[in-house]
């Protein structure tokens, strides 16, 4: 249900180039209502939503039991500072963080640490984007 996006959520998921079957990271998930509208739109795929709070993790949870259920979505409290991929899984297509400082240039030096993470983390094609474009602006993670 859309309805729990505030109108900038969902002009954000709006603007995210999905597709069906992708694999997506969302970076700083809170309680994760973008996280189950992308689960929404990309039928067989999966999300990751990741967030440091414990507290948005168990939100997270708490509102996503059937998308969690249905294999189309997960969680994992951890920052992106910190992500890696377990041995099982497999790399992303697209990264989306909304209001994370370590990608958006309140922390430059967690950035260079996250933008290293995201490089292992995503296909060779994947993409990051980002807040604070018009909904959203893009961040080359590769060459």
């Amino acid at each position: 249900m859309a309805n729990d996006l505030s109108p900038r959520l969902l002009a954000i998921v709006n603007a995210l180039p999905l597709r069906p079957g992708m694999r997506v990271l969302e970076i700083g998930c809170g309680p994760g209502a973008a996280a189950r509208e992308i689960a929404r739109r990309i039928g067989g795929g999966h999300v990751l939503a990741i967030d440091r709070s414990a507290k948005a993790i168990a939100q997270a949870g708490a509102a996503s039991r059937a998308e969690i259920a249905a294999g189309r979505l997960s969680l994992r409290q951890i920052a992106i500072e910190d992500f890696e991929l377990e041995a099982d899984e497999k790399h992303f297509d697209i990264a989306v963080a909304v209001r994370v400082g370590a990608l958006d240039g309140r922390h430059p030096e967690a950035g260079k640490i996250a933008l290293r993470r995201l490089g292992a983390a995503l296909t060779a094609q994947g993409r990051l984007f980002i807040d604070g474009g018009d909904p959203l602006r893009e961040i080359a993670i590769h060459g």
